[in-house]
Formats: structure tokens, sequence, C-alpha cells
């Protein structure tokens, strides 16, 4: 890390509001990428932002330096864990107090009228029970059904339908292990950060590439592999 960055992050730590602000506007693109991984699901794209930020802003207050990790990849769980806890919290979809009345007395209503009929009420029924136009008991059912089937228990399993959609351990992961590939292929020299770009980037062969650096297929075979063992040491530490 560049001492740049380490001055910004410890004067964050201290306290420092403009130099925080400058951290986030800086790493504004890794937290976009985490927040786009989340939409869809109820929510603006500002407010997953803004449960992002808190995650990341978590994680410069807790970054140690002896960690020998850049920010930007220490960042990534916050920031996941962050939105996850705000999901699984919020009910994943934002209800309001009187939709989700609503959605109660509704449950009651079909409850009853099946004990009476032995047959399902319709939206029609209800709206005239409830004194309500219809698209209201819409809305109200489509939001309790949100909810509960995205937070339903799995058969054989504790975990939720939430849990699998964003599960820690395979988001997380993916991205820590981009962001820190990306990282290494910039600490390569020239001729070995071209060969990662032209074999992985560019999709072409060894001996194409041999050609375009005027080497051996060989000498290209040797490099590729010390890179790709010198990742794994790094990726999948002992």
């Amino acid at each position: 890390m560049n001492e740049r960055n380490r001055t910004l992050i410890t004067l964050a730590q201290q306290g420092d509001k403009d130099k925080l602000a400058q951290l986030i506007e800086e790493n504004k693109g890794l937290i976009w990428s985490i927040v786009k991984r989340f939409l869809g699901r109820g929510y603006e794209a500002e407010d997953l932002y803004q449960i992002a930020c808190i995650g990341f802003i978590e994680a410069i207050q807790r970054f140690d330096f002896n960690y020998e990790v850049q920010l930007s990849t220490y960042s990534v769980q916050y920031m996941i864990g962050e939105i996850k806890k705000f999901l699984r919290d919020d009910g994943l979809i934002r209800i309001s107090r009187s939709v989700k009345e609503l959605g109660i007395k509704i449950k009651e209503l079909e409850r009853i009228y099946m004990i009476k009929t032995g047959e399902s009420i319709c939206v029609t029924k209800l709206s005239e029970i409830l004194e309500l136009p219809e698209e209201n008991i819409y809305m109200a059912m489509e939001a309790q059904k949100t909810v509960e089937s995205i937070n339903v228990k799995l058969k054989d399993d504790d975990r939720e339908i939430v849990d699998l959609l964003m599960d820690e351990n395979d988001e997380s992961n993916k991205i820590v292990d981009k962001i820190t590939i990306v990282e290494m292929i910039k600490k390569l020299n020239s001729r070995d950060r071209e060969i990662i770009n032209l074999r992985y980037f560019k999709d072409k062969t060894q001996s194409q590439v041999a050609k375009i650096l005027g080497i051996s297929q060989v000498h290209v075979s040797r490099i590729e592999k010390k890179i790709l063992n010198d990742f794994k040491k790094k990726l999948l530490p002992t």
C-alpha cells in the first residue's frame, strides 16, 4: 500500500471526516460493484449504496496495516455483510405498517372463511368486507407473500432462501478473489502482465503469445506456470 493511502486511512480512523469522504469517493466503483449484486430485491440502488457505505466505513475503522491486504479487498466482506444484515432484519422488502396490518387482517379473514365454507376467499369478497379497493388487497397479499417466500426455512436445513441468494462464503470470497487477482496482476512486470493479459483476457494460445512477444512457446509456458503457482499460493494459503 502506498504512503498516500496509508495517510488517508490513518486520518480517517482518527476522525477526519474529509479524508473518510475522500476514501468513499475513491472507492465508489468498488462499492457500486457490491450493490449491483443485490439489486432487484425491493430496494432502491441508492439505499443499498448507503448501506454498503456503512460497511465500508466499518472496514476502515477496523483496518490494520499489518493485515498485508488492500483496503478494497478487506472491505468487501464488511459491505456484503452489512447489506445482508439489512435485508434480513428488514424482511427483505420494506413494507409500511398499514400494509402489514392489512395483510394480517386478510390472513385472518382467509382463515375464518376457509373454516366456514371450506373454500378460499376471493379478492373481490375481501374488498367488499374490508371496504377497500381490490388493488389495495392485491398489494397487501403480494407483500406478505414475497416476505414469506424469501424467509421460509428450507427442508432439512436451518438456512433460509435468503441465505442461498446471498451466501457469504460464495459471494464475498469470489469478489475478494477477483480483487486480489487484479491487484496481483498489477504487481507483475510488464512482460508477465502481458502474458496473462493475452492468455486469459484475449484468449491467445501459448504459441500465439510466443510469436507476439518474440520468445519460445516453452518459455511462455514456464513463465505462465510460475505466475499461476504464485497466484495459487496467495489465494489458497496453506
